[in-house]
C-alpha cells in the first residue's frame, strides 16, 4: 500500500504513522503528551475533509466540466465546507492562526449538523498560553505536506495510521488512556467470540474511541460478509473522546454509524422510533469499573426498566448497571453481549450477589472468561469476559462455561499482550465449550446450575476449575484496588492542599 504525499512521492504505511507521530510531536513541551490527542486529531480530520472536498470536486469537474452546479457539486460531496474554512485558508493566514482555526473548524460542524456535531471537541484555538503559535504553526505545515483523500489512500491505510496514533497517545496518557482506548488485542478477542454478522446492529454504550465498532467491521469483512450493511452505534460521555470516536469511523471509510455523546445511565439516546430503547444483535463495551456516583437514584425510577430483576446495583459502584443496561438492550432472538469486568462481579455480594443470580437463573450467562493480568492501561487488576445470550444453545443451558485463561499471554514491558495464536486458542475452546484441564495453558468447564447453586451463585473462576486459586485471586484484586486506592487519596489529598495553598491557608 501507499500513499502520497504533497508532492507526489509515495509513502509506505510506516513512513505515514512516522510523518504523523513527528506531527504530534511538534506540540511537545507546551503540551503535555497526555494531551496531544486534543489538538492533534481535529487537525488530522481537518485536513482529511479539505482534501476529500478538493478530490471530489476534481471528480465533479471531470464528470460535468462548464455544466456542473451547485446542486450536482453538492451530489458529490459528503461534507460543507463553508467559504473561508478549507485547509487552504487557515494555512494563508499569516498571524493570529488559532483564531482562524477554531472559527472555520466551528462554521464546518455548523454546516454538517448530525454529521460532524462536537467532532472537533471543544480546544481553544485561539489560547496561545496553552497553545503557543509557533507550535500550532509547526502542527498544521507538518499536515500541510500530506495529501489525505481517497485518491492517494490505498485501503484502510488512514484508519490505519489513526489507530497507530490513538496506540501511541494512550502509552503517552499511561491510567488516563483507559478513558479512550482499550488494547486491541483484547478488543479482537471479544469480538471473535460475539461473531458479528452482516446486517448486525451493533452497539457500543461505552465506546471511547469507538475501537469495538471498527474491529466488528474488520471482523465482518475478513469473514467474507459485507460491513457495509452493518449498522453501529455509540454512546460516550466524554466530549473529546466523542469526538475521536467519530473521527475514527469516518476515517476508517465508515458512514452508517450513530455516535451521541451524554450519559448512557442518566440520559440513554440510543432509542428507536417509538422512544424505547433501541434493540441490538450484538452489544459489546469496556466500561469504566467501579465508576461512583453513577446515578443510582435515578435507577430506581429508570422509565426504560433496565433494573434487571427490579434490583439496583450499589450507588458506589456501577459494574452491574453496565450489565444491566446492555442486556435490556441485547435483541430478543440472536442478541450477544460481551463485557469486559473487574473479578468483583464475581463474588461480591449484596446486591450484585442477587443480580448476579437472577443473571445466571434466566440463563442469560453464558460464559466466564478469565483474562491474563496486566492487560490495561487504566488498571492491573484482573479482568474478565462475562458473556450473555438472549438464546443460548440447548447444549448450554442450565449451565455456565468457565475459562481460565489467565496464563495465555505475552508479557511486556508495561502492560502484557495477548497473540493472534492466544486469541486463536481462546475462542476455538469457548465455541466448542469441551472441558479442558491446562491443556496450551488453558483451563475450562462447562458447569450445571445446581453446582453454581451450591456455590449461592458465587462464579469465582478458581472455585469450578481450581478451587485452591479462588480465594488466591480474591486477595490478589483486593491488594490491587487497595493500591490503586491509595494513589487516588494521595492524588486528591495533594490537589486539596493546592487549593487551600490558592486560597491562602497553609498546607
Amino acid at each position: 500500500m501507499s500513499l502520497t504525499s504533497a508532492d507526489g512521492s509515495h509513502l509506505t504505511q510506516r513512513q505515514l504513522e512516522t510523518i504523523l507521530w513527528a506531527a504530534a510531536n511538534a506540540l511537545r513541551g507546551p503540551v503535555d503528551p497526555g494531551d496531544f490527542k486534543s489538538f492533534v486529531f481535529p487537525v488530522m480530520f481537518f485536513k482529511w475533509v479539505s482534501d476529500s472536498w478538493d478530490a471530489n470536486h476534481a471528480e465533479a469537474v471531470a464528470d460535468f466540466g462548464g455544466d456542473l452546479t451547485d446542486e450536482i457539486e453538492a451530489t458529490y460531496q459528503p461534507f460543507v465546507i463553508p467559504d473561508g474554512c478549507h485547509w487552504d485558508d487557515v494555512m494563508d493566514t499569516a498571524s493570529n492562526v488559532g483564531s482562524k482555526l477554531g472559527k472555520s473548524l466551528l462554521r464546518i460542524q455548523e454546516a454538517n449538523p448530525g454529521k460532524l456535531d462536537g467532532v472537533f471537541g471543544d480546544v481553544n484555538w485561539s489560547n496561545k498560553e496553552r497553545l503557543p503559535e509557533s507550535a500550532l504553526t509547526a502542527l498544521l505545515d507538518a499536515f500541510d505536506k500530506l495529501t489525505l483523500n481517497r485518491t492517494s489512500i490505498d485501503g484502510d491505510m488512514l484508519g490505519a495510521a489513526y489507530e497507530y496514533l490513538l496506540r501511541e497517545f494512550a502509552e503517552a496518557s499511561g491510567k488516563k488512556a483507559g478513558e479512550f482506548f482499550t488494547p486491541r488485542h483484547v478488543v479482537h478477542l471479544l469480538v471473535r467470540l460475539l461473531d458479528p454478522q452482516p446486517g448486525d446492529s451493533v452497539c457500543d454504550p461505552a465506546c471511547g474511541s469507538a475501537g469495538m465498532l471498527v474491529e466488528t467491521v474488520n471482523a465482518v469483512n475478513a469473514a467474507g460478509g459485507d460491513a457495509r450493511t452493518l449498522s453501529l452505534y455509540g454512546q460516550e460521555y466524554n466530549l473529546t473522546t466523542s469526538a475521536m470516536a467519530k473521527m475514527n469511523l469516518y476515517l476508517h471509510g465508515l458512514e452508517n454509524f450513530q455516535i451521541v455523546r451524554g450519559d448512557t445511565f442518566r440520559e440513554p439516546k440510543l432509542k428507536d422510533a417509538t422512544g424505547r430503547l433501541r434493540k441490538h444483535d450484538v452489544v459489546i463495551a469496556n466500561p469504566p469499573f467501579s465508576l461512583q456516583n453513577w446515578g443510582a437514584d435515578f435507577w430506581a425510577r429508570d422509565p426504560f426498566g433496565r433494573a434487571f430483576g427490579g434490583e439496583v446495583p450499589p450507588a458506589k459502584n456501577g459494574d452491574y448497571a453496565w450489565i444491566q443496561h446492555m442486556i435490556s438492550t441485547m435483541d430478543e432472538n440472536d442478541g450477544r453481549v460481551g463485557v469486559v469486568m473487574p473479578h468483583g462481579v464475581l463474588f461480591r455480594g449484596g446486591k450484585e450477589a442477587v443480580i448476579r443470580e437472577q443473571l445466571v437463573r434466566s440463563n442469560l450467562l453464558e460464559a466466564v472468561i478469565g483474562l491474563p493480568n496486566n492487560l490495561f492501561y487504566s488498571t492491573s487488576i484482573p479482568v474478565c469476559l462475562l458473556i450473555f445470550r438472549s438464546k443460548k444453545a440447548a447444549a448450554r443451558i442450565d449451565k455456565v462455561l468457565f475459562v481460565d485463561a489467565k496464563a495465555r499471554y505475552a508479557p511486556g514491558k508495561n502492560q502484557n499482550s495477548m497473540s493472534d495464536d492466544d486469541i486463536d486458542v481462546i475462542t476455538t475452546a469457548y465455541q466448542a465449550g469441551v472441558d479442558i484441564d491446562g491443556e496450551n495453558g488453558l483451563s475450562l468447564r462447562l458447569v450445571d446450575l445446581t453446582e453454581i447453586e451450591t456455590n449461592s451463585f458465587d462464579l469465582n473462576i478458581g472455585r469450578y476449575i481450581r478451587g485452591e486459586t479462588a480465594v488466591e485471586a480474591n486477595v490478589d484484586e483486593a491488594i490491587v484496588l487497595m493500591r490503586e486506592a491509595q494513589e487516588r487519596l494521595a492524588a486528591a489529598q495533594t490537589a486539596l492542599d493546592e487549593r487551600m495553598k490558592a486560597a491562602g491557608f497553609d498546607a
